[in-house]
């Protein structure tokens, strides 16, 4: 039995551990475990915010299988969830977590995105965010190159 590779899983299989690796870095995280299991939580917070329309524009620019667990779970006639909060979304994020302080979970996320997603379509993500969450992220001009 022979064994063929699909170029795209491989693909976006590499892109997924490049975030991984970056956000490990980023978050001075312990390992890939643990900043898969934080970049998972803050997307669903985040997702959970956002209008519909805007979360799926959101998901079309994560790598495939980023965009897969993003999904995951998603009800979109539920969203954007009343609780607008920083403290709701940081709660949020701790709910999934535990044992992670959600506030620098939560940068290092918004860092990393700030890195791969257009500024557009941070700026339009940014704008929808109540301030207290805006807050958060890197500043526009802090942006790296």
């Amino acid at each position: 039995m022979s064994t063929s590779h699909v170029a795209v899983f491989d693909s976006t299989l590499n892109i997924t551990h490049e975030w991984l690796r970056d956000l490990t870095h980023e978050g001075n995280l312990r390992d890939q475990s643990q900043a898969y299991s934080i970049l998972r939580a803050v997307l669903h917070a985040l997702r959970d915010r956002l209008i519909p329309d805007e979360a799926v524009n959101l998901g079309a620019q994560l790598p495939m299988l980023v965009r897969g667990f993003y999904y995951e779970g998603w009800k979109p006639s539920a969203t954007p969830v009343k609780d607008r909060s920083k403290q709701g979304f940081l709660e949020s994020i701790e709910q999934t977590l535990r044992s992670i302080d959600a506030e620098p979970a939560a940068r290092a996320v918004f860092r990393l995105l700030e890195r791969y997603i257009t500024p557009g379509e941070i700026d339009d993500i940014r704008k929808m965010l109540p301030k207290e969450i805006r807050d958060l992220w890197p500043s526009p001009t802090a942006k790296a190159s």
